[in-house]
C-alpha cells in the first residue's frame, strides 16, 4: 500500500481534509490514540503518530472498522509513510497503582516523547494531556474525524494485539489469542476456573470480585 499525493484534481476525503486544514496554520500534526483501555489483562498501548502534509494513506479510518488482516497492511503503510511514529506502553502493575485513565494518560505522554519531531497541535481521542506543553484538541471519537488519529488508532491496536499473542503463547490457559484480554464470557469463565495470573488487572472489578474454586 502506498501513499498518494493530493493535488487538486483529486478528491480528498473527509478524515484527510480534516488535518489538510489545521496544517495550514500547524505543519506538524500529531493524532493520538490508544488501545487497551478496556480489558482485564495486559497493557494500555498509545501512539502518537505524524503524517506528512500532501498524501493520503488508503484505507485509513477507526481501527475498529478494520479487519486484522487490513490492520497490519495499514500498520506497514503508516509506518513506511509517515514523517514519525511514537508508541508508550504502560503494563498491568502500574494500571493497577494509578488506574486505567492515569495510565492511558501517561502512555500517550510517552508516545509523544518518542516522536523524531516536535508536533506543533496534537489531536487526542477523548483525553487532556495536562502534562504535555504542546497545544491540543481532545476530540469525542476523534479517529472518525481525523485521519491522523486514526493512524494511531491502527498503530496501538496492531502492537497491543501482537503483545496480546506474546502473552497467549506464555499463557496458554487463557486463550489470550482469542479475546486479547477483553472480558467475554469465555475468558471469565477461564479467570474463574484458573484464577488471574500476572496480566490481569486486579484493579477491575471483574478480576478482583471473582470467586475462586474452593473458596482460595
Amino acid at each position: 500500500m502506498i501513499s498518494e499525493n493530493i493535488s487538486s484534481d483529486n478528491i480528498i476525503p473527509p478524515i484527510f481534509k480534516y488535518d489538510a486544514e489545521l496544517r495550514e496554520q500547524h505543519p506538524h500534526i500529531a493524532g493520538i490514540d490508544e488501545a487497551g483501555r478496556g480489558p482485564l489483562a495486559g497493557p494500555v498501548v498509545a501512539a502518537a503518530v505524524i503524517l506528512p502534509s500532501g498524501c493520503v494513506l488508503p484505507g485509513i479510518r477507526d481501527s475498529k472498522k478494520t479487519t486484522e488482516i487490513e490492520r497490519k497492511g495499514l500498520f506497514w503503510s503508516i509506518v513506511h509513510n509517515a514523517d514519525s511514529v511514537g508508541v508508550g506502553i504502560i503494563g498491568p502493575e502500574v494500571i493497577d497503582e494509578i488506574n486505567i485513565l492515569e495510565s492511558t494518560k501517561l502512555a500517550m505522554k510517552i508516545a509523544v516523547e518518542e516522536l523524531t519531531l516536535t508536533p506543533d497541535l496534537l489531536l487526542i481521542d477523548a483525553v487532556k494531556l495536562t502534562k504535555v506543553d504542546i497545544k491540543q484538541r481532545s476530540m469525542f471519537k476523534g479517529e472518525s474525524v481525523s485521519a491522523s488519529i486514526a493512524a494511531a488508532s491502527i498503530i496501538a491496536k496492531v502492537v497491543r494485539d501482537d503483545i496480546m499473542m506474546d502473552y497467549h503463547e506464555k499463557y496458554p490457559v487463557y486463550r489470550f489469542k482469542n479475546h486479547k484480554g477483553y472480558s467475554t464470557k469465555a475468558h471469565m469463565e477461564l479467570i474463574q476456573t484458573h484464577g488471574p495470573c500476572s496480566i490481569h488487572r486486579m484493579s477491575f472489578n471483574k478480576v478482583k470480585d471473582v470467586k475462586l474454586p474452593f473458596g482460595d
